[in-house]
């Protein structure tokens, strides 16, 4: 019956896995957006302005300034999971066209990449779809396609540095692993997924104090080697020896105090490498659009 009741309560309080929470998100988009020059900060502002959703970020930011903006811009791809105007490619019909969007999919399979033992992939696009979006925005003249695809590009560098999502074949990444977590009052079981998402911070947080948690991250952690999206990918993947509780609760694997310091010591570092690697990403990119299209 207490086996009964503890699923129950799972399923109950369980609440969709995506990625890092909006507050990881954020945080990434914050630090990357320090790492930008002042011309690449202009245009990727401009690209951004000519969203469909741009209104929507003002208003959830609370803020006319670039840089909450693209913070708020960096939880899009999250926030249409849930949106009518968006649709599932694999089992619904194409929602109408969105102007300044180039496509009105939800492409879940783009948050996350599953690899076996030998480190082929199994399943997920994650890191073939940050190359083909980083194609785009450096090639690609057409404004609704750079409006598309600058969010998606911001998402995804930080989901790659979340652990579980570079994840075994299987276990849905952690969704299907239940855990205790005696931490957590409003959460006490949930999927280790949901557990490592929700460590950055509350979903809420923005302004003054995203900032500030900004700044304390990167007093506490060092700018990493830009490297590639392979070395981001398998970094990830490396990791999840580490993401896994080992000790026993009751029922459930359970969050003890010393795996909890140390994912979320993993969690700091790996927002700080997603920070430093997306500016850099992006300030190749818009540099490089900067000079060609400056006469």
């Amino acid at each position: 019956m207490r086996q009964i009741l503890l699923a129950l309560l799972f399923f109950a309080v369980a609440a969709p896995a995506s990625a890092w929470n909006a507050a990881g998100h954020r945080l990434t988009a914050v630090i990357a957006w320090q790492q930008l020059s002042t011309p690449s900060q202009a245009a990727i502002a401009e690209a951004l302005s000519r969203h469909p959703d741009y209104e929507r970020w003002m208003e959830k930011s609370r803020s006319s300034k670039d840089v909450d903006i693209f913070a708020e811009a960096s939880t899009w791809p999250d926030d249409i999971r849930n949106d009518p105007r968006f649709y599932d490619e694999d089992r619904d019909p194409a929602t109408p066209a969105l102007p300044g969007l180039s496509d009105t999919a939800r492409h879940k399979r783009w948050h996350y990449v599953d690899l076996n033992a030998a480190g082929q992939t199994k399943s997920g696009e994650l890191d073939a779809q940050i190359e083909r979006l980083s194609r785009i925005l450096r090639s690609t003249g057409k404004k609704a396609e750079i409006s598309n695809a600058l969010p998606w590009l911001i998402h995804l560098v930080g989901d790659i540095h979340q652990p579980l999502h570079v994840g075994r074949h299987g276990d849905e990444g952690g969704n299907e692993v239940e855990i205790e977590n005696p931490y957590n009052k409003r959460l006490p079981f949930s999927s280790l997924h949901v557990y490592w998402d929700d460590l950055p911070g509350p979903p809420w947080l923005r302004g003054k104090r995203l900032q500030q948690n900004a700044a304390r991250l990167l007093e506490n952690h060092p700018p990493p080697a830009q490297g590639n999206v392979g070395l981001w990918r398998n970094e990830s993947h490396r990791l999840l020896t580490e993401a896994y509780p080992k000790a026993s609760g009751s029922l459930l694997p359970i969050i003890t105090e010393d795996f909890r310091r140390r994912s979320r010591e993993i969690v700091d570092r790996r927002i700080v490498e997603a920070g430093y690697r997306l500016g850099g990403l992006l300030g190749a990119i818009f540099e490089q659009r900067v000079s060609r299209e400056t006469p």
